[in-house]
């Protein structure tokens, strides 16, 4: 039987669901990355719930140490009430042999509270759920990520480093919205680098360009060459002949072709070292073509937190990432438009 994981919060819910009987809540709640199972107890003890639980709390890739791509808290349908209604992510599977002759996934938006997002599986039998998340990997875990990553990216159209958002336009024709707190900045030609500078869980965000030349550009092996050959010559190490590099020895680099505003985009993310220094840490980039300049703009988030579970600072500034606008996807500086 599996163990099963519940948080703090979940538990306070639980307690307050049974004591609860004030107005109703309209906002989603509970934490980043958490969801809550309902489903009959047999089938979550038995294939069935091993599949989901399996799936939700499989390793988040890219990170040095195995973290759960979700945390998870399970619930019998007839505890199903009050607060836990509320929770942001929540996944129902249905298991009924007399009503559903096949396995369906549906989601739904605000069901019970704003901000929330409810998956529903419905199934005939135990291990056809089993089979369905066999022969459909991941998806039940992309589409909650998913969701985290857009109400991260709403927070952050709303919230960001005005200080990181107005050097960016200004010197390099781009806009990027990241955490508040990344006031620390250095600026040169074609080169940008940012930090929150916190002693426990740092994040920074750099922004490079270079000319668009090769159609081979779009690669993983290009991509990590000129990131090297950037970080080194941009990001040195506290030591004398330090410098920051990609680690390709001992994990693999991921890269995958997404789109955003309509447009390819190249999502690279592994581990990054300091050669010279025992420094090191999760990398996430975008790669983007900006055709009006022909040049290659990168914005890349890595996190240091050598003390700390790295999950939920690497998927913040990811979530940064894809708020990066190239010339003509965002409004102009005012001095810029006047010169014009």
């Amino acid at each position: 039987m599996k163990k099963i994981v519940c948080s703090l919060f979940f538990l306070m819910v639980c307690i307050l669901t049974a004591c609860n009987s004030g107005p109703v809540v309209t906002r989603a709640t509970g934490f980043a990355y958490e969801a809550v199972v309902v489903m009959d107890k047999n089938y979550w003890d038995g294939v069935a719930g091993d599949a989901v639980n399996g799936e939700l709390t499989a390793p988040v890739p890219g990170l040095p140490q195995a973290e759960p791509s979700m945390k998870v808290s399970y619930s019998q349908p007839k505890d199903f009430n009050g607060l836990l209604t509320y929770v942001r992510n929540i996944l129902i599977v249905d298991i009924d042999p007399n009503i559903y002759t096949k396995v369906s996934l549906s989601a739904e938006e605000d069901r019970w509270a704003s901000g929330q997002l409810v998956l529903t599986l419905k199934a005939p039998s135990p291990e056809m759920v089993a089979e369905y998340t066999q022969q459909h990997p991941n998806q039940l875990t992309n589409l909650f990520v998913k969701e985290e990553m857009a109400r991260a990216t709403r927070q952050l159209e709303k919230t960001y480093s005005s200080v990181v958002m107005d050097v960016l336009k200004k010197n390099h024709q781009l806009a990027l919205n990241v955490p508040e707190e990344m006031v620390y900045y250095k600026d040169t030609t074609n080169f940008f680098w940012a930090t929150n500078n916190a002693s426990t869980g740092r994040m920074d965000v750099v922004v490079y360009t270079f000319p668009y030349t090769d159609p081979n550009t779009f690669t993983a092996d290009y991509l990590v060459a000129m990131r090297d050959s950037v970080m080194k010559a941009n990001l040195p190490g506290a030591f004398p002949g330090s410098y920051m590099a990609t680690e390709t020895k001992y994990f693999d680099v991921d890269y995958s072709p997404i789109e955003v505003e309509g447009k390819y985009c190249g999502v690279m993310r592994g581990l990054w070292k300091m050669v010279g220094d025992m420094m090191g840490g999760p990398f996430v980039s975008h790669a983007r073509l900006d055709e009006k300049n022909q040049r290659v703009v990168v914005a890349e988030g890595f996190v240091y937190a050598p003390e700390t579970d790295k999950r939920n600072f690497i998927r913040r500034i990811e979530a940064a990432l894809y708020t990066l606008r190239l010339p003509g996807e965002y409004e102009a500086p005012e001095e810029n438009t006047q010169e014009k």
